[in-house]
């Protein structure tokens, strides 16, 4: 097969530090995609009639895109090339922007958000994979710092400057995915001019067009407590996710679109920060932390909730912050060392489904429950949910640990 990287020469593609760059920057602007919606829902509610239970399914399809990329295509970049998947999930992110910004009605928001849990789905796993091999050495641990940390850099950019957009500037529900899609046609030419890592490269045909869910033998034992960090990581923020709208909306009385984005952004740079100020930590220590943190962060969540009080708000929202960063850096850190060479994307993959798994769990449990219940019952419900799991999780972790 005529390889992708031939279309063009050495000289014109990016290596070292430039490459790196374009494939973080990539992470960043796949993940802002899918919070830019975030300070949106309460105009598309308006808009478009819906009821509260179908904003939480708004959010499920988009894990149902998630989890349909990384099943079907998580090996996608170890067969074809780490390139020519991070083109096919950029022009995936792009056409879910143009849903995005052409949005009618609710079916418009089910599709764009579904086309971005692929987008994420495909590039998370190839960016990192990616990141892995740029990065010169045995010690990966530098791939799982970047790829985090700019993760929840996209993630917090995304809710602030749509929000910001959406109070400040005109067509609130457009504005914001027209600046998106510049930037994505910006980035998707770095991506297009960053070097191949994988030299034996095969055809799409070659991916197996079936579900698949596969842990190298070797390292099954020493993924299962990556991935259950990981997984209770996201659940705390999907936790968080659910209930900051809430709050903020019926407790704190917060209008303003922009305010409506600003806890999720200092969520995300306090994630970020932390992610870089502990880049020497143990990655098996860090793990510990983030389900030592956890309790504390749910109780902070509730009270702030309970007493509708923005100063408890704040400081759980940073503790949330640092639980995740812990949590979600630390696992991806031991997946990207404990991943064999031509099943890196594969096993990331499979991490990142633990992750998305648990980050939509709480989103969906909450909305179903809040209709049966009153939203505090059913915030009270999940946050017991996840102090068992950190404490049963913290058990097991201490044995991995030792």
């Amino acid at each position: 097969m005529t390889s992708y990287a031939q279309t063009m020469t050495r000289d014109n593609e990016l290596g070292g530090g430039a490459a790196r760059a374009a494939v973080a920057a990539m992470i960043a602007a796949l993940f802002a995609g899918s919070t830019a919606l975030t300070p949106l829902y309460v105009i598309y509610k308006q808009a478009f009639g819906f009821s509260q239970i179908t904003l939480t399914l708004v959010y499920a399809v988009y894990v149902v895109g998630n989890l349909a990329a990384l099943l079907f295509f998580g090996r996608l970049s170890d067969v074809v090339g780490r390139r020519p998947a991070a083109m096919t999930a950029m022009g995936v992110a792009v056409v879910s922007a143009l849903f995005f910004l052409l949005a009618e009605d609710l079916a418009w928001l089910d599709i764009a958000r579904i086309l971005s849990g692929l987008g994420i789905g495909v590039g998370a796993g190839t960016g990192t994979a990616w990141l892995a091999e740029l990065i010169e050495g045995e010690d990966k641990s530098r791939a799982a710092i970047i790829a985090t940390s700019t993760n929840f850099v996209g993630l917090g950019v995304g809710a602030l400057v749509s929000g910001l957009l959406a109070e400040y500037a005109p067509w609130p529900l457009r504005l914001a995915f027209a600046v998106y899609l510049v930037l994505l046609a910006l980035v998707t030419l770095l991506i297009w001019r960053t070097r191949e890592t994988v030299s034996r490269r095969g055809r799409l045909s070659d991916v197996p067009m079936r579900p698949r869910l596969s842990i190298p033998a070797p390292v099954r034992a020493r993924f299962v407590a990556p991935a259950v960090t990981g997984f209770g990581a996201m659940a705390l923020v999907g936790f968080y996710a659910a209930l900051a709208p809430s709050i903020l909306a019926q407790q704190l009385h917060v209008a303003n679109h922009a305010e409506a984005g600003g806890p999720f952004f200092e969520l995300s740079i306090v994630a970020a920060a932390t992610i870089l100020a502990t880049a020497r930590l143990s990655s098996r220590h860090i793990m510990l932390a983030a389900l030592m943190l956890m309790i504390p962060t749910v109780a902070l969540i509730v009270a702030a909730q309970v007493f509708a009080s923005t100063a408890i708000m704040i400081g759980g929202t940073a503790l949330c912050g640092v639980a995740a960063a812990f949590g979600y850096r630390g696992g991806l850190q031991v997946v990207n060392q404990i991943a064999p060479a031509d099943r890196r994307a594969e096993l990331v993959s499979a991490f990142f489904i633990c992750c998305f798994c648990g980050n939509a769990l709480p989103v969906i449990g909450i909305g179903v429950l809040s209709n049966w219940t009153s939203a505090t019952v059913a915030s009270l419900a999940f946050a017991g949910m996840i102090t068992v799991f950190s404490l049963v999780t913290l058990g097991f972790g201490a044995r991995y640990a030792r």
